[in-house]
């Protein structure tokens, strides 16, 4: 399947809300430290309910050690600045789906590893900042999905 990473996630229910989109498409969700809150935290674990044990959650403690570990072949990293929307690419298992922190989204910083394939978007109406971490990442997942037969689905 395909790889969420959510690179210094900030707010603890989005990353709870993850392990549960993890655990039921059968995705890795990777996170890049440092994180706004501990895996420990109620909220995550509130938001995660008991797919904690289902889902394959791995921290790493940066974008370089994850990109070493993964040895990705694509990488798609989600900004608003994009001008490719997420549906006008032709996903293959395997594929990153690099998400930024919830107030800021993704720094410049990240745009210069030379993992990144391409950057995309998700449409939204003019004059809003962006979706919610987890809303995003579930509407990247499940094109992904989508266009790959929802393989292993019931």
């Amino acid at each position: 399947m395909w790889k969420i990473m959510f690179y210094q996630p900030c707010i603890p229910p989005n990353t709870g809300n993850a392990i549960r989109l993890a655990a039921n498409t059968g995705c890795e969700l990777h996170l890049i430290e440092p994180l706004g809150f501990s895996m420990s935290d109620a909220q995550v674990k509130r938001a995660g309910l008991d797919y904690h044990e289902m889902a394959h959650v791995t921290v790493h403690p940066d974008l370089a050690t994850a990109f070493a570990t993964l040895q990705p072949e694509r990488v798609f990293a989600f900004t608003a600045h994009a001008t490719r929307y997420h549906s006008d690419v032709e996903y293959r298992p395997g594929d990153v789906l690099l998400f930024g922190p919830e107030p800021t989204g993704l720094p410049d910083e990240v745009f210069e590893f030379d993992e990144i394939t391409d950057t995309i978007r998700i449409p939204m109406l003019p004059a809003r900042r962006s979706h919610n971490l987890a809303n995003a990442a579930s509407i990247a997942v499940y094109e992904a999905w989508r266009q790959n037969g929802f393989q292993g689905a019931v």
